[in-house]
């Protein structure tokens, strides 16, 4: 809410009335009145809410079309000067063919420093082949000629880096799932690459790409602290991001790119614990939840954000919303079944959200359908991490047939991968069995004694059952008698 309020106030006049009629002549009323309310009044949401005489989850939808509208214009008003120059770029065969020489040479020298102006690096070496081809008698040939060089290698170097930054993320999300330390050494491999390309140029783009993989790798991956003074510090490199993307405002790849700093901002407060400041960067990426996850895979790990959120709301107390708003954040989400690690973060985020409400029905449900619909032969920890949970859903809806036959699979994958590696999922399970067991007597003080050990226990690999709180609430779901 934060995010789509702070964007309204500081429209201009102009660009404000123009959204405004524009929602009125599309017959968006609400949507309009909602765009003025956030501007000129102090209104909580509920009290929106009643205006409007909608729920909650048509309110996100709202805000949501609200968000995507105002980004569309802006966006639109940032390409247009960017889309004359290219326009211009495109006819200058026009100008090659049909002016002197002269006229010719000083519209591409014109043409030169407004794509330096905006970084457009592909495109200037179109204007630098032709200004070598058109000094070729001249001295100047061979500076031209150099610049054309120099900019076929920036143009390769940025290639490289967008390359080496989206298989970093991909093998980032093969590592989570397999927990293997061949594939943290491979990313090593890959932070160490990206560091050398972009030491090539004195360049933003490549800082920038840089500072994308660097901050994800140094939270999540090499978390120990690092007090080598040659070692740039998280917070002057996010800060460094923010000062290039304001002086690069009609940038349209920094404009997208501004929802993955603030993600990696996000994490960067959170891993330090400070939450406060945490918390209005959480409001800004939970708007974007959808967009995040289905369109950033190449920039940063979207997923990671769903546990932080899981994290955030148990923490807070406040678990039990995520399933009310989840219809609005995701009504047009698609999940790639081809990306692994999305697929299961997306089906155990969902099905975490059903089980904070008790909806352990809706919540197999989910685990059945991830389990279904991709293989996940390649990780067997979280495939077992996966059915343990699963089993969990089974124990709560006391469907003893189903969770004999899960439990039976898990025991089985603990002995293969070794048992002493996994001593969490051993404790669920007697607590499981213990649950489910014939025998009543002290029921709740043998769950209660297993919770207590749990808590203790260390694990380093993906485990989505951490996710389940020891709480003296789970303790009663599990002693219940439903006998």
């Amino acid at each position: 809410m934060a995010k789509l309020k702070n964007i309204i106030k500081q429209l201009s006049d102009n660009d404000f009335q123009t959204i405004y009629d524009s929602l009125m002549e599309s017959s968006a009323d609400k949507s309009a009145y909602l765009l003025k309310s956030m501007r000129e009044k102090q209104m909580s949401d509920n009290a929106i809410m009643d205006e409007l005489g909608v729920n909650t989850n048509a309110y996100y939808t709202l805000r949501s079309r609200l968000n995507q509208k105002i980004e569309e214009y802006l966006l639109q008003q940032m390409e247009s000067p960017r889309t004359d120059i290219l326009k211009k770029v495109a006819n200058i065969n026009e100008v090659i063919f049909t002016k002197k020489k002269g006229i010719a040479i000083a519209t591409l020298k014109k043409l030169e420093k407004e794509l330096i102006d905006y970084d457009l690096s592909n495109e200037l070496t179109v204007v630098y082949k032709w200004l070598k081809k058109l000094h070729i008698h001249t001295p100047e040939n061979f500076n031209y000629s150099q610049q054309y060089n120099r900019y076929v290698a920036y143009m390769l170097a940025v290639d490289k880096a967008e390359d080496l930054l989206a298989d970093y993320f991909r093998k980032y999300g093969n590592f989570l799932l397999s927990g293997e330390d061949t594939d943290k050494l491979g990313l090593q491999l890959l932070v160490k690459e990206m560091s050398n390309v972009s030491a090539l140029y004195d360049s933003h783009r490549l800082y920038v790409y840089q500072s994308c993989m660097t901050v994800f790798h140094r939270l999540f991956v090499e978390t120990a602290e690092s007090y080598d003074e040659e070692v740039e510090a998280l917070e002057d490199i996010l800060d460094k991001v923010q000062e290039i993307f304001s002086n690069y405002s009609i940038d349209s790849t920094y404009f997208h790119l501004k929802i993955v700093f603030e993600f990696l901002t996000l994490e960067y407060y959170n891993h330090y614990r400070v939450y406060r400041k945490a918390e209005s960067y959480f409001e800004e990426v939970n708007e974007d939840t959808s967009n995040l996850l289905m369109n950033y895979g190449l920039y940063t790990f979207p997923p990671q954000f769903l546990f932080t959120k899981i994290a955030r709301h148990l923490r807070l107390g406040k678990e039990t919303q995520m399933w009310e708003e989840n219809e609005a954040l995701f009504q047009d989400f698609e999940v790639d079944t081809s990306d692994v690690p999305l697929f299961v973060s997306y089906y155990l985020y969902r099905s975490l959200s059903c089980y904070y409400i008790e909806k352990y029905d809706e919540a197999a449900q989910w685990l059945n359908n991830l389990l279904n619909e991709i293989s996940l032969k390649k990780y067997p920890i979280t495939q077992m991490e996966i059915k343990t949970l699963l089993a969990l859903q089974y124990c709560l809806m006391r469907d003893f047939e189903l969770f004999s036959q899960l439990i039976n699979s898990i025991q089985r994958q603990v002995r293969i991968l070794g048992k002493e590696n996994f001593e969490h999922i051993s404790i669920l399970i007697k607590m499981m069995k213990t649950s489910l067991s014939d025998s009543k007597k002290d029921k709740y003080q043998k769950i209660e004694l297993l919770a207590e050990k749990l808590k203790l226990v260390k694990n380093d690999n993906f485990a989505p059952t951490k996710f389940i709180e020891m709480s003296d609430t789970f303790i009663k779901a599990l002693s219940a008698d439903f006998f």
